[in-house]
């Protein structure tokens, strides 16, 4: 193989990528997308080094490769309607689809009101376990479970182009929280619940997610798993509520917990019930997924466990994020070590418990 070839050139990149020299590895994204212009891959990677460096005009163009990247997991829809690139759209309809994960869903749907203040009719077509709290987003007028038949629309485009059609930089995130809303009828009942799990008074009240999709495939780099947060679990003043779902409820069998925590991911049924459990605590800790940013969508507090290099959204070397003003960023030091990021998060808790008191 050619070592001065785009593939290798590329490759180079991604590696300097990951040592967060992200200036270097731009410039071996530009030789390799000059040397093979035709080869989407060369784009999509500079694209995502672009959004980790917070070069986002320059990203979301690139990112629109996406398409055409060997191996990405969502489809082009094939509509005969156009996209949508940014013109003007007043009194027309637009359909918005989700694309790729239900964070991504969560965290691009804050676009929707966006759209509808440019005079649109803004239709949202989502899966069902979004659908609920998708209505609650202002300029929303009809939501359409994925699957279902859609209502006649003028144009279309994917919740991810979204910023690239409005022309925003890192300064323009439209970071306005809370975009999403939780039911109050929702939120009452799992209210019952919290306070059926706090016999003994009002203890600082901490929700958990420890782990992502395991069909993601940078999942085994990004979720801690249970055992790792276990240090936290003996934080005096504290109680701690599972939210985990899925597969990542495995590492509850035949485990024993201790009786500050109550697993509550086998009572909730979708992200508006998860939603609701969110709105009575004072805190969520999260690993890199969907609950972070619901977490982040209502405006509740989030402090969102990151592996050493990141997904692209949540940019490098700050503890804060432009997309969620409520989020706190605990990163890890050196690729795999999950162990500095939760001492950090238990010193931190502990400031958070004595200033209550």
């Amino acid at each position: 193989m050619n070592p001065a070839g785009p593939q290798q050139v590329g490759l180079r990149a991604l590696l300097y990528r990951d040592a967060h020299r992200l200036d270097e590895a731009l410039r071996l994204h530009d030789r390799a997308v000059a040397a093979a212009p035709a080869a989407a891959e060369q784009r999509w990677n500079r694209g995502l080094t672009s959004l980790l460096a917070g070069r986002c005009r320059e990203g979301w163009e690139d990112y629109e490769s996406r398409w055409r990247t060997p191996g990405f997991p969502t489809k082009p829809r094939g509509f005969t309607q156009p996209l949508w690139s940014g013109g003007p759209i007043a009194g027309r309809t637009i359909l918005l689809h989700e694309e790729q994960g239900r964070g991504d869903a969560i965290q691009f749907i804050r676009y929707a009101p966006l759209v509808a203040a440019r005079g649109a009719r803004v239709v949202v077509e989502t899966g069902a376990d979004l659908a609920a709290l998708f209505g609650s987003v202002e300029g929303v007028s009809q939501v359409v479970v994925s699957g279902d038949p859609l209502p006649p629309f003028d144009l279309h485009c994917p919740l991810l182009s979204l910023p690239r059609a409005f022309g925003h930089g890192l300064p323009d995130i439209p970071a306005r929280v809370p975009y999403l809303q939780a039911d109050p009828q929702r939120t009452a009942r799992w209210a019952d619940r919290l306070a059926d799990a706090d016999p003994g008074g009002r203890p600082l009240r901490v929700g958990l997610v420890w782990a992502g999709n395991p069909g993601f495939a940078g999942d085994r780099e990004r979720s801690p798993g249970l055992e790792v947060l276990r240090p936290l679990l003996a934080q005096p003043g504290c109680r701690f509520y599972g939210l985990q779902v899925g597969a990542g409820r495995l590492a509850l069998l035949g485990e024993a917990m201790p009786a500050s925590f109550t697993d509550l991911g086998a009572e909730i049924g979708d992200f508006a019930d998860t939603a609701a459990v969110m709105a009575g605590l004072d805190l969520v800790i999260s690993s890199c997924t969907a609950p972070a940013h619901l977490a982040g969508a209502l405006g509740r507090p989030v402090w969102v466990m990151l592996s050493h290099t990141p997904d692209w959204r949540w940019l490098l070397d700050r503890s804060d994020s432009p997309w969620y003003p409520t989020a706190r960023l605990f990163r890890q030091p050196a690729p795999g070590d999950w162990s500095p990021v939760v001492a950090a998060m238990r010193d931190a808790l502990e400031a958070v418990v004595r200033g209550r008191l």
